[in-house]
C-alpha cells in the first residue's frame, strides 16, 4: 500500500519570491512530488522560465507576475489561480530581502542607519507576508482547511551584527506565524495551520557578495559564520525540502504555530 502520509499529490501550492534560488529549489521539488504550483514573483522571465522548466519535466506549474505590496494585484492573481485550479491548498511565503542601507557595517555605527532603507526592508518582509496570508488565506477559511509557512529567519532567533532591518523584520514574521496559528485555528477550524522556517545561512543571490569573494572563495564574513556552525559549511538549498514538505503535508496535522530551524546546529552553538 502506498504510504501518503507526506504527500502532496494534487495541492495547489503558491509560492511568493518563487523565482529566487530558494524557491525555484522549492517549486521543482514540490512540482516532481505532483503538486499543482502556483509561483508568484516580479520576475516574469525568471518566473516564465520556471514554470516551463518545470512543465517540460512534467510537472504542472502556473507563474503569474505580482507585487507582494500590491493588495489589488495579489486579488487579481488569486482570481486567476481559482480559475486555473479550484483552490488554494497551501501558501509559502518566500518574497522578502535585505537591501545595504538596512544594515550596519563595521566602520558605522547604529547612528549611520537608513531609516527609509529598514521601512523598506520591513514592509518586503512583512507586509509581504502579511497582504498574500490576507488574500489567499481568505480561501483557506472559507474551505475549514490549508496550509501557510512562513520564512522567518536565524536572524529572528538570534539578533546577528550588520543586519539589523532584516532581523527585526524577521523577528516580526515569527510573531505574526505564531499569531495566526491560534487566529485560524480558534476562528475557522483545526484544519487551517500556520508555521514557519527559520533558514540559517545558504548561499542566494541577495547574499553572495557578502558571503563570497569574486574568486568564489569564502569572505571574512562566511569563515566567522561557518565557525559558528557546527556542520562548518553553509545549507544548501534541497537541505530546506524535506521540512517544506512535511509542513506541507498530512505528516505535520498536529503542528501549528512553530518555527523551525534548518541551520546546521547553528541556533544551537555557543563557545
Amino acid at each position: 500500500m502506498e504510504n501518503k502520509l507526506f504527500s502532496v499529490k494534487d495541492k495547489v501550492i503558491i509560492l511568493t519570491g518563487g523565482c529566487g534560488i530558494l524557491g525555484g529549489s522549492m517549486a521543482k521539488h514540490l512540482a516532481g512530488e505532483k503538486a499543482r504550483v502556483v509561483i508568484l514573483d516580479r520576475n516574469v522571465e525568471g518566473g516564465k522560465a520556471l514554470e516551463e522548466e518545470i512543465k517540460g519535466e512534467g510537472g504542472i506549474a502556473l507563474f503569474l507576475e505580482t507585487d507582494v505590496l500590491d493588495r489589488d494585484v495579489l486579488g487579481r492573481n488569486r482570481a486567476d489561480i481559482l480559475a486555473a485550479f479550484g483552490t488554494i491548498d497551501v501558501l509559502i511565503n518566500l518574497a522578502g530581502g535585505n537591501m545595504g542601507g538596512a544594515t550596519i557595517p563595521p566602520e558605522k555605527t547604529f547612528f549611520d542607519l537608513d531609516v527609509d532603507a529598514f521601512r523598506k526592508v520591513v514592509d518586503l518582509n512583512l507586509f509581504g507576508t502579511v497582504l498574500p496570508t490576507m488574500v489567499f488565506a481568505k480561501v483557506m477559511a472559507d474551505n475549514k482547511k490549508g496550509c501557510i509557512i512562513n520564512i522567518s529567519s536565524e536572524s529572528a532567533l538570534r539578533p546577528l551584527t550588520r543586519v539589523v532591518g532584516y532581523g527585526c523584520a524577521k523577528a516580526a514574521i515569527s510573531n505574526f506565524t505564531q499569531y495566526m496559528a491560534g487566529e485560524l485555528a480558534t476562528k475557522f477550524g483545526e484544519g487551517l495551520r500556520v508555521n514557519a522556517i527559520a533558514p540559517g545561512f545558504f548561499l542566494t543571490e541577495q547574499n553572495r557578495a557578502l558571503m563570497s569573494n569574486p574568486d568564489g572563495s569564502p569572505t571574512e564574513r562566511c569563515k566567522s559564520v561557518t565557525a559558528h556552525t557546527p556542520f562548518r559549511r553553509l545549507g544548501r538549498p534541497d537541505e530546506l525540502l524535506g521540512t517544506i514538505q512535511w509542513l506541507a503535508s498530512d505528516a505535520s496535522a498536529f503542528v501549528t504555530g512553530t518555527i523551525v530551524p534548518i541551520d546546521g546546529g547553528f541556533d544551537a552553538f555557543s563557545i
